[in-house]
């Protein structure tokens, strides 16, 4: 420390000789007024969780849906008109029921026929909900309506088909099934609305049958039976056509020779009668010659080459074959 330095100073110097300045004290800092800032935070905070509440309990409704508003598990009331819509924060819930048409597989099932044989069936139904508060009531959500629709569907199907021969559903030909489906979708409704579902099958169609595999066989042996003898009917009726068509072909070919063999001998008789007629004019003119050219004529269908004829020598015929023309 330098002995020059008035005491209580704060320069200091360091061991190579240079000197550091003492630093001024700090004057005390005055305090921060926190009041003046709770007010607006109390109000951004307030209107934060306003926001959030009224966000949170704000829903919207959609054309093809319907929102359900229970309150404290009751169902206390159905929003079927599309906007938008609040609800009371924290004791309120909103589910949602679809409005629009749904398609349910039913189950693959197995049911007997009027002859006392089986069939398995696999259907599927278009359906959708009508009255909200009948189907949470009396099935409370959609996996139970759908369970109790399905439930239905079989017990009218087994019912229907139990009416008809086997023959009568699997052959396409004979099959009755035409109004089927719309007789099941009938009833069906009938029985849902019987229970207050509140839902409505629009339509159920049977979309495959099949067979026990241990009746297969049996069946597929069968069909190739029926439709060998189909084929042979077919076969018959067709040789029978064959038949008829030949013998309408002969007499008609019959017909046609008959009448041309007809017509050929008026053709011929009236060109021997011209004939005729053009010989005798032209013989007439010399009758000599004409009989001179009749022997010949006989002469040529008489005499061979062994021909031997015994006849007078002053017989005009002799005298010809001899040379004798006088």
């Amino acid at each position: 420390m330098d002995p020059k330095q008035p005491f209580g100073s704060s320069n200091t110097t360091d061991i190579f000789g240079n000197k550091n300045r003492a630093k001024k004290p700090r004057e005390p800092r005055e305090p921060i007024n926190y009041r003046k800032y709770w007010k607006p935070i109390l109000i951004s905070t307030i209107v934060f969780f306003a926001l959030l509440i009224v966000l949170t309990n704000t829903y919207v409704v959609k054309e093809n849906e319907y929102r359900v508003v229970r309150q404290f598990g009751e169902v206390v009331k159905v929003q079927e008109e599309p906007g938008i819509k609040m609800k009371i924060p924290f004791i309120q819930s909103v589910t949602t029921i679809p409005k629009y048409q749904m398609t349910y597989d039913v189950s693959e099932a197995e049911i007997n026929t009027k002859d006392k044989k089986r069939i398995l069936i696999d259907n599927y139904a278009v359906w959708r909900v009508t009255d909200p508060l009948s189907m949470i009531s009396n099935a409370g959500t959609i996996i139970n309506a759908e369970s109790r629709m399905e439930e239905f569907i079989y017990s009218v199907v087994r019912t229907e088909l139990g009416q008809l021969d086997y023959d009568e559903i699997i052959n396409d030909e004979n099959s009755s099934r035409g109004s089927l489906n719309d007789t099941v979708t009938e009833k069906v409704n009938e029985l849902l609305e019987t229970d207050h579902y509140g839902i409505k099958v629009v339509d159920v169609r049977m979309k495959r049958t099949d067979l026990p595999a241990e009746n297969e066989q049996a069946v597929f042996t069968r069909m190739i039976s029926e439709r060998d003898s189909t084929a042979q009917d077919y076969l018959s009726q067709g040789d029978a056509r064959k038949r008829e068509i030949e013998a309408q072909a002969d007499r008609e070919a019959q017909e046609v020779i008959a009448t041309a063999k007809k017509e050929a001998a008026l053709i011929q008789a009236d060109g021997e009668s011209e004939a005729a007629q053009i010989y005798n004019e032209s013989f007439s003119k010399d009758p000599e010659f004409y009989e001179l050219y009749r022997s010949l004529e006989s002469y040529s269908k008489t005499v061979g080459e062994d021909t031997v004829i015994i006849m007078p020598s002053d017989s005009p015929y002799a005298r010809l074959l001899s040379g004798n023309l006088e």
